[in-house]
């Protein structure tokens, strides 16, 4: 009994063990669960080149950040699998394929290389569909990137904003060739570069000279770069601007040793290095690339170095990476420590709501962040904000300084918000320890001089003579008025200019080849500056205008009507029509109550013509009636005053200057004669007249000299000479009689010096010859040399012209109107009376209704012209005009001259009455 109730205990206490157990082990489960997602780890795959400076400098920084999320985050774990590319975009693309597949990385970044970065967003990113986050940009952002790569984020702007920093320093020193020099990538990444830089420099009036392409130092077994010392020996390369790009530290460092052994990096040089060369440069540095690099300008992206987390996470930097005594991480290092961090915050995100995608909350954050690298704004991938810049410059061999900052919208500016603006970089040491601009040209010596190409053979010696005689005499070889403007040049100049002087014998259109092909470095004379040419060298500012002038044989112009010359034609119509209109007006106010202008029609009329024609010379001597015909007679008075006065000054002109008359006066009429004109043998001018003016080449004649000029027109070989303007001046000067020159129809641009193109003397002589101009000296130069002769009659100048009806109009004008009013006022009175008249009348007229227009009109005809002579006792006023006009005697209303007893006028009655204002009846 005991037995059974012991095993009966026995039994229920299992029963109510079990269930406790049961609870035990599901807690136990549950924490066990818990425990596990606790620790949930991300794995991100970094592809870098590790055997780069750079790629150390990633590794590094997105340790530090991945520790720091593991440090701070209970529940998450981040894990980075670094495979090195050594920039080669197909093991790029193999090992981020290797990660997805071993590793189940979720995001993948690094890709130093714009190729590398395409290459596994292409075969890998699409595909698997993870997050691929770039620390590279193209050069040129391709179109449709955003569909092509829909999973791919990069952190780094384009090239553009660089390649434009770098034109507007190539700008704001005035250079104007550079060298481009770069390492061979094996994949073609420089082309992009180039063609942004040669476009940007485009935009400023630059242009790359020349490209030279650097072996990669991993690809030469024993690199000793002669090849290199040969290639920058070039004889064609004169500039003296270097920018170096997309290269190795060193590379880079075998480049400035070599340069420097040829002295390139000294006096008149300039270096620019890009960002991927200036960010791995410390300004704490010691070391002996910085040591050759004096005086090179660098480009940086900016960012804010005094903040706390940067402070901490230099700090980082310098324990965790302290080789080569590199005391600062560079921005390729902080792009790299922001973009870990954005994919940790982006984790932290996940756990809160597992069904966001990784992909969405990159885009998110990527949209509008602030990290140690700057502020990032981000759209379909692509960084949207304007990248600030800032210059650098290499002092010496321990440090480097800050200059100016620079950003797109503003370029060169004193602080990094761009509200400062500059002209330049700023206070730049350049190599030699230069403070003024280097010329970025290579200079004469005294060693090698400037060889500059005189024309040997002119036609007009007073600009530029070679005379082989004076070889060995002490006597100036290259004499003329070119040479002279040149010596006057060179003592303006700030610096020492050794050259040498060498005689040309072709065409100055070889000469201008000569230049362009760097025979010589520039040439001096009266060279002309055209379209064609200017592709070719570089002109200075011109000396002298330009223009195609013809010359002809003239002689005095004489001529028997020379009386008529002061007007031009239309002048004399006007005149006369507006003599015979105020004769008119006169004799229509003055009829009918001056006694004068009485009599049969033909004395009245041959009265009114006199008294209008005397008037031109002031003696009249007709009594005037009427204050309106005064009116009218003080204003054409006024008229004949001025007319007068200025046909004898321009009559008195005409005679006293001595005219030439041209045996040519236009150039139509010798092509149309097929006449001979000569031209200046081994000028452009040839090819001007046959091409633009049309002329024969058979009718063409080169003269040699400007001597030969007179024979030929003597001999009646030419009709015309075509000269240009500054020949056309010396001809004239030397030539006084004779011969008379038009002005310059066709215009060119001036006479000018040439440079190869890029020379910064060019600039130089361009501002020497402004000043000379400015000051006259020029012109005083000019007159010593080229119109030493005074000449009193000198046949180019133009004699007084025609007096023409524009001069005149509005005194015709106020004439006319003058006149016209008189008239319209004199014979609205008439009107009036007439009026009046047939009132008086009554019935005696006929109806109007049965009278004909013809007969109305010739009645009131007769009425205006059988008015009787009366002589006032006074000159009416124009208020007798309105008094007349509204006078209440013109109403009768006696019984004598009612309807019923008509009142009966005789004629003479009726012109008593008509005149009733003027004169007592």
């Amino acid at each position: 009994m005991s037995l059974s109730l012991a095993a009966s205990n026995t039994v229920q206490g299992l029963r109510l063990l079990f269930p406790a157990l049961i609870i035990y082990f599901l807690i136990i489960l549950s924490y066990g669960v818990g425990a596990q997602n606790s620790s949930n780890v991300t794995n991100v795959g970094a592809i870098i080149n590790s055997n780069s400076r750079i790629g150390k400098e990633q590794k590094t920084a997105m340790e530090i950040a991945a520790d720091t999320f593991n440090n701070r985050s209970k529940t998450h774990k981040l894990i980075l699998h670094f495979r090195n590319s050594s920039t080669d975009p197909f093991l790029a693309a193999s090992a981020a394929e290797e990660l997805i597949k071993e590793k189940k990385v979720e995001a993948i970044v690094g890709m130093e290389t714009w190729q590398e970065a395409a290459q596994v967003a292409d075969l890998v990113g699409n595909q698997a569909q993870i997050p691929v986050i770039s620390f590279a940009a193209p050069s040129i952002t391709p179109p449709l990137m955003q569909r092509r790569w829909p999973f791919l984020i990069r952190m780094a702007a384009d090239g553009s904003a660089q390649m434009k920093c770098i034109a507007d320093i190539v700008s704001a020193y005035h250079w104007k060739r550079v060298v481009v020099i770069y390492e061979d990538d094996g994949y073609g990444g420089d082309v992009g570069m180039l063609a942004l830089l040669s476009e940007t420099l485009q935009d400023v009036g630059s242009k790359i000279e020349h490209r030279l392409v650097l072996p990669r130092v991993s690809s030469l077994s024993n690199p000793n770069w002669v090849e290199l010392e040969e290639l920058l020996k070039l004889p064609t390369m004169q500039s003296r601007v270097y920018i170096v790009f997309q290269s190795s530290l060193p590379t880079v460092a075998h480049l400035f040793r070599v340069a420097e052994k040829m002295g390139l990096v000294g006096k008149e040089s300039a270096w620019i290095i890009t960002e991927s060369i200036a960010s791995l440069l410390d300004p704490h540095e010691t070391s002996d690339i910085s040591s050759t690099m004096k005086g090179t300008l660098g480009i940086k992206t900016y960012y804010a170095k005094n903040t706390n987390s940067f402070a901490t996470f230099q700090k980082q930097f310098q324990t965790k990476y302290p080789e080569e005594g590199n005391s600062e991480p560079g921005i390729y290092a902080l792009r790299a420590y922001d973009a870990i961090r954005i994919i940790a915050q982006a984790i932290g995100r996940m756990t809160s709501n597992n069904s966001t995608s990784l992909q969405l909350l990159l885009n998110t954050l990527f949209s509008n962040y602030t990290g140690l690298s700057g502020k990032m704004r981000f759209e379909a991938g692509e960084i949207l904000h304007s990248p600030v810049l800032r210059i650098i410059n290499i002092v010496d061999g321990k440090r480097f300084k800050e200059l100016n900052f620079w950003t797109p919208d503003v370029g060169f500016s004193l602080e990094e918000t761009g509200k400062m603006r500059d002209g330049d970089a700023g206070g730049v040491i350049w190599p030699g320890n230069l403070t003024h601009v280097p010329k970025g040209w290579a200079m004469p010596t005294v060693a090698k001089p400037m060889k500059i190409g005189v024309p040997g053979k002119t036609s007009f010696s007073k600009f530029v003579k070679v005379d082989p005689s004076r070889d060995n005499s002490d006597k100036k070889k290259y004499v003329g008025f070119c040479i002279a403007i040149f010596d006057m040049v060179i003592e303006r100049l700030n610096y020492s200019l050794p050259y040498e002087f060498e005689a040309f014998d072709g065409l100055y259109d070889d000469l201008v080849d000569q230049v362009h092909d760097k025979v010589y470095d520039a040439a001096v004379g009266d060279i002309t500056v055209l379209a064609d040419r200017l592709d070719k060298v570089e002109f200075t500012q011109p000396y002298m205008g330009s223009g195609l002038s013809m010359i002809v044989p003239a002689k005095p112009e004489k001529s028997t009507w020379m009386f008529m010359k002061p007007f031009t034609w239309q002048m004399w119509v006007v005149t006369c029509a507006i003599l015979i209109y105020t004769m008119f007006i006169v004799w229509f106010l003055e009829r009918s109550s001056n006694p004068e202008f009485g009599g049969p029609l033909k004395n009245q009329i041959g009265t009114a013509t006199w008294f209008t024609f005397s008037s031109l010379f002031f003696s009249h001597r007709e009594k005037i009636y009427s204050n309106l015909t005064r009116l009218v007679v003080v204003v054409w008075l006024f008229v004949v005053l001025i007319l007068t006065s200025s046909y004898t000054a321009n009559l008195s002109s005409m005679l006293t200057i001595q005219r030439l008359k041209p045996n040519v006066t236009d150039i139509e009429i010798l092509k149309r004669t097929n006449s001979k004109i000569g031209c200046d043998g081994d000028s452009f001018v040839i090819e001007y007249l046959q091409t633009v003016l049309e002329f024969k080449i058979e009718n063409i004649v080169k003269v040699s000299s400007e001597y030969d000029y007179p024979e030929e027109f003597k001999s009646k070989t030419i009709s015309a000479a075509f000269l240009e303007l500054p020949y056309a001046q010396v001809f004239m000067n030397e030539f006084c009689e004779g011969y008379t020159s038009t002005e310059p129809t066709y215009r060119f641009g001036g006479l000018s010096f040439i440079f190869q193109r890029g020379s910064p003397i060019a600039r130089d002589f361009t501002k020497a010859i402004l000043e000379l101009l400015e000051n006259g000296d020029l012109k005083k130069l000019q007159n010593d040399w080229l119109t030493p002769n005074e000449c009193p009659n000198n046949v180019t100048s133009n004699g007084p012209e025609s007096l023409s009806l524009n001069s005149f109009k509005a005194l015709y004008v106020i004439s006319g109107v003058t006149s016209s009013f008189c008239f319209l006022l004199s014979l609205a009175v008439l009107g009036r009376r007439f009026q009046q008249q047939e009132a008086d009348q009554g019935n005696a007229s006929p109806s109007p209704s049965e009278e004909s227009l013809w007969n109305k009109t010739v009645r009131i005809a007769r009425f205006f012209y059988s008015r009787e002579l009366n002589i006032p006792t006074r000159a009416p006023t124009f208020a007798d005009y309105a008094e007349e006009w509204h006078s209440p005697r013109w109403d009768y209303s006696t019984a004598s001259n009612t309807p019923e007893h008509p009142r009966t006028i005789r004629p003479t009655e009726i012109e008593c009455v008509q005149q009733g204002f003027e004169a007592k009846c």
